[in-house]
């Protein structure tokens, strides 16, 4: 497999990582990057695409408003049995399947920085099937749980829970350790505990067969600790309303990033029609 990689910032960086950290061969990889000091042993490094035979899989993984200048040099490395991978937030399929006809397939991946560890949700669209969904599975075996999308309009509802969420659970695990020092523990213990906390609960949730919800009921006895503090956070709904809120305002901000993707690609494909 020969993989070429445009652009190697924080979200490629980790794709790559994770990649390398699966035990694949560091010598199928190509990395596009003029901005990249290093790559990782074995990794070739260029600072523009190369004069070579069309790419088993690219994947672009530079700035979505760069895709217009970057396709020229990136479509003679696009073939038929080429498998083109993007993680360009808020450009579509319809979008990435004009840029470059020629792909074989073309598949939207979402995915976040525990790509790096293999521990990254990972959503994909694409027109992939066969062979090259199959390969996409392959590839994205090593970074996470993947899971197929049945409408690219969820891209942006996915982006929020999968993509956004770290930051919300970060946000969460900082609010625990805050009320606890305001409590009066010391805040460096607090921080300590809640984080441990936060880890073994996913890491145990992850490996049971039970739902996160029976979960919390297992942890709960009817009057006891746990329920009290379980009472207080289901309240009137307030803490599934907040949460509902929070992804709502982070999907409605995805949906409005994606149609200005669109509307500022479309205006740069004029300007350049009417250049020429």
């Amino acid at each position: 497999m020969r993989l070429f990689q445009f652009g190697c910032g924080n979200m490629g960086g980790a794709m790559l990582a994770g990649w390398l950290a699966g035990g694949f061969d560091p010598a199928a990889f190509t990395v596009i990057d003029p901005y990249l000091a290093a790559a990782p042993d074995g990794v070739r490094l260029l600072d523009a695409a190369p004069d070579e035979a069309a790419a088993d899989v690219v994947l672009l993984g530079f700035k979505p408003h760069q895709l217009g200048s970057a396709a020229p040099a990136i479509a003679p490395l696009i073939g038929a049995g080429t498998l083109v991978l993007s993680i360009l937030a808020g450009v579509d399929l319809a979008t990435l399947r004009a840029t470059f006809p020629l792909a074989g397939a073309i598949v939207r991946v979402m995915p976040n920085l525990a790509a790096a560890v293999g521990k990254s949700p990972i959503a994909l669209f694409g027109d992939a099937n066969g062979a090259a969904r199959g390969r996409t599975d392959a590839l994205m075996a090593p970074l996470g749980q993947a899971e197929w999308l049945a409408r690219e309009a969820d891209m942006d509802l996915v982006t929020a829970l999968a993509g956004s969420g770290p930051a919300f659970v970060y946000r969460f695990i900082d609010a625990l350790a805050s009320g606890a020092a305001a409590l009066g523990l010391p805040r460096e213990q607090a921080d300590r505990l809640a984080l441990a906390m936060v880890e073994g609960a996913a890491q145990l949730a992850a490996a049971s067969p039970h739902s996160p919800a029976e979960l919390a009921g297992r942890v709960a006895s009817p009057g006891g600790v746990t329920q009290v503090g379980l009472d207080v956070l289901d309240a009137d709904g307030r803490l599934a309303a907040l949460l509902e809120d929070t992804l709502k305002g982070a999907r409605d901000r995805s949906a409005e990033m994606t149609a200005e993707a669109i509307k500022a690609m479309a205006a740069g494909a004029d300007r350049h029609t009417q250049h020429h």
